[in-house]
């Protein structure tokens, strides 16, 4: 058995994770992958549900254990837990977030935690039940956002290059203090991220990060009244490790795999441009 999924839901605690393994003790220790019975090295990974816990779950059935691993995959519904988990020692390494996400963590919370690999990119993407095109938002309109730092300000970002809000020249993740000009007279609600699909009943469109938009059925290529180009993104969702763990050779083999041909080609395949390889 290569592997098995556990999910986590959005308010579990960390602490509470007990992983039972495949092939041996999984539980992540100081020098990250235990061994499994048949001489394999077991990680446990702590990711998204979509498309993170998909490709993890495509590696773990087709590629890992001619590599000599083993893969538990452990799913969240949020973006906090698993990086609690990584430090508290219940994971090898997590996959759901990109650089700047995982520096604003780093800085608010203290983690060591280093990024192995680039795996793929997820477009940002605007959508609304109510309009058809950006320029139908109306006057007033309710746009919500992420409300976490670097996701809201990447939502701005992506609002100012549609002409909606211009934002004042900083340097930071951008947040609804830095607006200086808001034509339309907008109001924004920052909703956890999770929770972004669930609101478009609510406001006039709302900017949802590429994993929950799959999860709900849409598709930045096909469903969004705008969405972040692929090219020159800066948001590539990572496999993070602790930094005391960055020279350990099954974490390395984990980060090879997840930048094959064959990864690259499963994404391809499965999410057409919803979820874009890392290149």
């Amino acid at each position: 058995m290569s592997h098995h999924r556990t999910l986590i839901p959005l308010l579990a605690a960390a602490g509470a994770l007990t992983l039972a393994a495949c092939g041996g003790d999984t539980t992540a220790d100081d020098n990250a992958a235990a061994t499994g019975g048949q001489g394999e090295s077991v990680l446990t990974v702590g990711a998204s549900t979509v498309p993170h816990g998909e490709i993890l779950e495509f590696v773990a059935d087709e590629l890992a254990a001619d590599a000599g691993l083993s893969i538990e995959i452990v799913e969240f519904t949020d973006y906090v837990q698993p990086n609690v988990a990584l430090d508290e020692g219940a994971l090898d390494a997590n996959y759901f977030q990109h650089q700047p996400y995982l520096d604003q963590q780093v800085a608010d919370a203290g983690y060591d935690f280093v990024a192995l690999a680039p795996v793929h990119l997820e477009p940002l993407g605007l959508y609304s039940d109510s309009v058809a095109s950006v320029a139908e938002i109306p006057d007033g309109g309710t746009v919500a956002i992420p409300n976490d730092p670097t996701n809201g300000g990447r939502a701005l970002a992506l609002l100012a290059e549609q002409g909606l809000i211009t934002l004042a020249d900083t340097q930071a993740s951008p947040t609804v203090l830095d607006i200086e000009d808001n034509p339309k007279g907008l109001e924004f609600s920052e909703i956890e991220a999770a929770q972004l699909p669930r609101s478009l009943a609510d406001v006039d469109a709302a900017v949802i990060n590429g994993n929950y938009a799959i999860e709900a059925d849409l598709s930045p290529a096909e469903d969004a009244i705008a969405a972040e180009s692929a090219e020159g993104n800066p948001y590539a969702n990572l496999l993070v490790v602790r930094a005391e763990d960055e020279d350990d050779a099954a974490l390395a083999t984990l980060a090879e795999l997840l930048r094959s041909e064959e990864v690259a080609a499963f994404i391809e395949e499965s999410y057409a441009g919803a979820v874009v390889p890392a290149r």
